[in-house]
């Protein structure tokens, strides 16, 4: 694994497990779910998410999937410049990176 690569999976796991270092966006059909079930995917998406070479092959936990009342929830951190108008020119620099977690349905991906 690269610097980088480290970098990048520090900084995901950071806002994947405190909510900090980005912004998080739910998606309506997830929205639509109620308050109790956002925050119990949140929950998950923080305590369940395990990594290997399957699911993780770039070693930058940057996805995941999960079962929430019978659907399955995709979450994904992307990364943008600052102003969020094109792609992020370095991942591995928060000062030129914005993080945004989207948890969504499967279904909306």
């Amino acid at each position: 694994m690269t610097n980088a690569t480290a970098r990048i999976r520090a900084l995901n796991d950071v806002l994947r497990l405190h909510g900090t270092g980005g912004g998080l966006l739910v998606t309506s059909g997830i929205s639509d779910l109620g308050p109790l079930a956002v925050a119990g995917i949140v929950a998950r998406m923080r305590d369940d998410a395990t990594f290997d070479e399957c699911n993780d092959p770039f070693g930058e936990h940057d996805f995941g999937s999960l079962s929430w009342a019978g659907q399955t929830v995709f979450w994904k951190i992307d990364y943008y410049d600052h102003t969020l108008t094109g792609g992020s020119p370095d991942p591995s620099n928060p000062a030129v990176t914005a993080r945004v977690l989207t948890i969504m349905l499967s279904t909306e991906y």
